[in-house]
């Protein structure tokens, strides 16, 4: 197990050699420029076009799998976890994406929109949400099955029999998630320029993400293909970077409130909150350790 939890460093060793000198080169720009848009709806239905860059991968990672009936084991893995999670990002979003976001281009939609607290919210966000994590799944058990499969666990039975039970506490998250809400809320307080307000974005962030791990990492981090994992990641951070980045941000598909967030901005990407950058991550791990903890449940 010890051999197999190796690659789990090198996944983060590969994405720190990346986002070091990316971090680097983003604080060069000073003074960034600004998107002067030439018409009052300059992307006609761009959020609801846009999903085409989850649905259309979907659709074909969904083809491969349908035509694999030797994988009912991960079949229903797959849809034991978005059973659970797609109902938990829906309500999570009916009860905190208008403290979170605001979405001032409503050309960019269908218009169509769901009541939640606060005000509606577009149909393409739940779109988003069940497309999101589809897209994560389904990408990582293709890998594991497919594209690198030379490293994935070859017998699961075996390799759970040594695991006493499936909830195993982890410190490190914990002491992880405390640290980092703590260094949030006093950059908020000291320095950001802004004392008024609260990181509430940032926590409920580092705690969707943390408190599962706290729960389940010691149990699923052995059985994660973390080879597979890194592919699953970079992907989903390029569809972020051309999808909010390029898009959402500079022609306001969404905007984050400023009083929910901590104060540290990437000018260059359109004052992106420097915390989205790694829900790639976040949307992956979760959504792993929930599929490889059913394979456990199951053995």
């Amino acid at each position: 197990m010890q051999e197999r939890a190796k690659p789990f460093y090198v996944v983060f060793a590969i994405a720190a050699a990346l986002v070091v000198p990316a971090a680097i080169a983003l604080r060069t720009v000073i003074h960034p420029a600004i998107l002067q848009p030439t018409s009052d709806n300059p992307t006609p239905l761009g959020y609801t076009w846009s999903l085409l860059l989850f649905v259309i991968p979907i659709a074909a990672l969904g083809w491969w799998f349908a035509c694999r009936p030797d994988l009912q084991f991960p079949r229903k893995a797959f849809w034991r976890t978005i059973a659970v999670l797609a109902p938990l990002g829906f309500s999570l979003d009916l009860l905190f994406g208008n403290a979170f976001f605001v979405f001032t281009n409503k050309g960019a939609t269908l218009g169509w929109e769901i009541p939640a607290v606060g005000g509606a919210i577009p149909i393409e966000e739940f779109v988003f949400y069940l497309a999101g994590f589809m897209l994560v799944l389904l990408t990582y058990i293709w890998c594991d099955e497919y594209w690198m499969a030379a490293y994935n666990v070859p017998d699961y039975m075996a390799a759970a029999k040594g695991i006493p039970r499936i909830v195993r506490f982890h410190f490190a998250s914990v002491v992880l998630g405390v640290a980092l809400i703590a260094a949030a809320v006093l950059y908020r307080k000291f320095l950001s320029g802004a004392s008024a307000g609260f990181p509430s974005y940032f926590v409920y962030l580092a705690c969707a993400s943390l408190i599962p791990s706290a729960g389940f990492f010691h149990t699923a981090r052995d059985f994660i293909n973390w080879r597979a994992f890194s592919f699953t990641f970079f992907l989903l951070l390029l569809i972020s970077l051309l999808w909010e980045v390029t898009l959402a941000l500079p022609y306001g598909w969404w905007q984050y409130r400023t009083g929910v967030l901590m104060g540290l901005h990437i000018g260059a990407w359109f004052g992106l909150p420097h915390r989205s950058m790694v829900r790639p991550a976040d949307r992956s791990g979760l959504c792993l350790v929930g599929c490889e903890l059913y394979h456990h449940y199951q053995l």
